[in-house]
């Protein structure tokens, strides 16, 4: 099979927040310019993490440097972060590939079907073992821990006593990110801290694992939160209309028990069903501001009803990779090529299927259709 060089591809840049910085790096436009396809790179993309647009141009005769319009006008538009506000800058027929959450976004899933738009999820991108091929799910779990432990040392002084007992971690979620969650807790959040501990004679961390089954179970919480100075909500829930813990919960934490949010829903009050927070109440941080302290504005910005009468310090961040920019750009550089690859030789998703090869299954099992169940041939 052969490329298809009438192909283009646009890579936009992300205006979610001043604080997001990251963007798909020069060698990823190289690689696709070195399959005959033309990259059209928005102007200013990499300037966050230090790129200049001669970096990209370097990359390839093929990349050429553009207006936001002109990058979302391509075939194939790439954007980390589901770009809001901007979707009818798409044509009808071009292909999106973004983080895009059908799961929780009803309204959106609707948007895109009305505009036409070929849209995939990268967030439900799966090999044919269910797992996930464009995820940093360890980047979020290393940066939510650490900035768990900073906040805690912060605000514990007794963190850094030797007569201290263990820190107690208490993990809500075993599966992807709670499996990476376990290990940047049990390394107090990094390596430096972790060492610093080590060498400073300070009693180490224990981690305690609590699987969904458990929630609701009020007895055990009420036990349980009571010895926890680190909250971690590592959970894919399977109903996201109803919290897995109630706000009135958190008063059973210590009060300088720090929340770790590592799920990040969001708050969609209005959405049919509603989405709410697996943790009741919290805010919902960003790259701009991701530690919550317990009198924080945000608690009393949250939609009218969320109940927030208890409260503790939450870290919260929506893209806890973005955190480190360049190494999680590099890795979904990584992940994404040979998907890039796949649109690229099949000239499009029209001809991707349940029945071609691996990267085109898992193409196909992110895909709008696939989600709303419609026939390949369709």
């Amino acid at each position: 099979m052969t490329s298809d060089p009438k192909l283009t591809i646009g890579f936009p840049r992300m205006y979610n927040e001043p604080g997001e910085r990251r963007a798909f790096l020069p060698p990823l436009a190289g690689l696709l310019g070195d399959l005959g396809v033309d990259v059209f790179v928005e102007a200013g993309s990499g300037a966050g993490m230090g790129y200049g647009d001669d970096a990209y141009r370097a990359a390839s005769p093929r990349v050429r440097i553009v207006d936001e319009a002109t990058a979302y006008a391509q075939d194939i538009v790439v954007v980390l972060r589901a770009p809001e506000g901007r979707y009818d800058l798409l044509r009808r027929g071009a292909i999106l590939l973004s983080m895009l959450h059908f799961g929780t976004r009803p309204e959106r899933v609707e948007l895109l079907r009305g505009l036409g738009i070929e849209a995939v999820a990268l967030d439900m991108v799966t090999g044919d073992d269910g797992r996930r091929l464009v995820q940093n799910l360890r980047d979020v779990a290393r940066n939510g821990l650490a900035s768990a432990f900073e906040a805690l040392e912060r605000r514990w002084p007794p963190l850094l006593s030797p007569s201290r007992p263990a820190v107690s971690v208490t993990i809500l979620g075993a599966g992807g990110v709670g499996k990476h969650a376990i290990e940047w807790a049990a390394r107090c959040g990094d390596d430096e801290r972790n060492r610093r501990f080590i060498e400073e004679g300070l009693p180490g961390v224990e981690v305690v694992i609590v699987e969904q089954n458990l929630a609701g179970n009020e007895a055990y919480f009420r036990h349980r939160l009571a010895l926890t100075d680190i909250l971690v909500d590592a959970t894919a829930r399977r109903d996201t209309s109803r919290p897995l813990f109630p706000n009135a919960w958190l008063c059973w934490l210590p009060d300088h028990a720090i929340v770790c949010d590592l799920a990040v829903d969001p708050y969609l009050p209005d959405d049919d069903p509603p989405v709410v927070r697996g943790i009741e109440g919290i805010p919902q941080g960003n790259l701009d501001r991701w530690e919550f302290a317990p009198d924080d504005p945000a608690w009393d910005r949250l939609p009218p009803g969320v109940p927030t009468t208890c409260r503790r310090t939450v870290v919260s961040c929506y893209s806890w990779p973005g955190v480190r920019p360049e190494p999680c750009m590099e890795l979904y550089g990584a992940q994404l090529t040979p998907l890039l690859k796949t649109l690229v030789w099949y000239g499009g998703l029209p001809a991707i299927s349940p029945g071609v090869s691996f990267h085109g299954r898992a193409l196909w099992r992110g895909s709008l259709r696939h989600f709303l169940g419609e026939d390949p041939a369709s």
